[in-house]
């Protein structure tokens, strides 16, 4: 993977709330938000010795943060030397992409959402949540949120090391927001009252799609631009491409399970074993059409 040094930065789709507080403990995943992994990180995390923790999520509201000295790091030569400003630049992919395939391919307009960088815990929308939790896209304002040491916990409690689990992660979590867009978000979780017993596979087959929509976007990247049309990407690799498969393995219900030294119970997965992953990602990508990502059609 190269990024393109002449692309701009735009923090505008960024807000950086690092270092506002936000308190701990552990609680119970957020309501209606979909992350990459959910609880069970904070489970792995806190068995092994990561130290994160989640708290309940009981409503409430999201604060701003203050961009200055995000955007001037972002402004300066070395800003792809920077792990803040690449996950902007990724972030500015990542809606560029959905800003032309979503009235291509859905007939609907693209609305952009913001990423929040925050350290250690964060007020949102869906209420009050710390690092633990993982990345996760709250519907209830629209918003992507993530602890960027997320990365590390990735690397060295989960083994996906790779530079492109970054971009993968980020773009699962806007196809949620995808899933907002559209609707399908809601009509799941009423799927879900209607029917709490397939609850789980419902949520599966949401993350499953969130999956297969990253997938798409890692096809297109290539062709994404700044709003100057430099491209953001010079290049995306096969071993990027691997890098991306091998983190949605190694998150897999069952391998996060077997990790942690719990039983492996497919009726309690959430977000779907590391095969189901590994092909909706791949499936994404191979035809680069997000409209094949119906994992609510039939069978998975």
């Amino acid at each position: 993977m190269e990024l393109n040094e002449n692309a701009q930065v735009d923090t505008s789709q960024v807000d950086d709330r690092r270092g506002s507080g936000g308190g701990g403990g552990l609680g119970i995943p957020i309501p209606g938000g979909g992350g990459i992994v959910g609880i069970v990180i904070a489970v792995l995390v806190a068995l092994v010795g990561g130290g994160f923790g989640l708290n309940a999520m009981n409503g409430g509201g999201a604060e701003s943060g203050d961009n200055t000295s995000l955007t001037q790091k972002c402004s300066a030569d070395d800003a792809l030397k920077q792990l803040d400003c690449r996950n902007t630049l990724y972030v500015n992919s990542i809606q560029a992409y959905w800003r032309t395939a979503l009235p291509e391919r859905f007939g609907e307009q693209y609305q952009p959402s913001r990423t929040v960088f925050f350290s250690q815990g964060v007020n949102t929308g869906c209420g009050q949540a710390d690092s633990g939790v993982g990345p996760f896209y709250c519907p209830a304002d629209d918003l992507v949120y993530i602890d960027l040491t997320f990365y590390q916990t990735l690397a060295d409690q989960l083994g996906a090391e790779g530079e492109f689990a970054q971009p993968y992660v980020l773009a699962h979590e806007y196809g949620h927001h995808v899933q907002d867009l559209l609707g399908t978000e809601a009509q799941m979780r009423r799927q879900q009252q209607r029917d709490p017993d397939s609850a789980n596979a419902l949520s599966v087959k949401l993350e499953l799609q969130a999956d297969c929509y990253a997938g798409a976007w890692a096809k297109n990247a290539t062709g994404t631009a700044d709003e100057q049309g430099q491209k953001i990407f010079k290049s995306i690799t096969e071993q990027d491409i691997a890098q991306a498969i091998d983190t949605a393995e190694k998150i897999g219900d069952d391998a996060i399970s077997k990790r942690a030294n719990r039983p492996v119970n497919p009726e309690e997965f959430t977000h779907g074993s590391s095969e189901q992953r590994k092909q909706w990602f791949t499936k994404g990508y191979t035809t680069g059409d997000p409209k094949t990502c119906d994992t609510f059609g039939g069978s998975l």
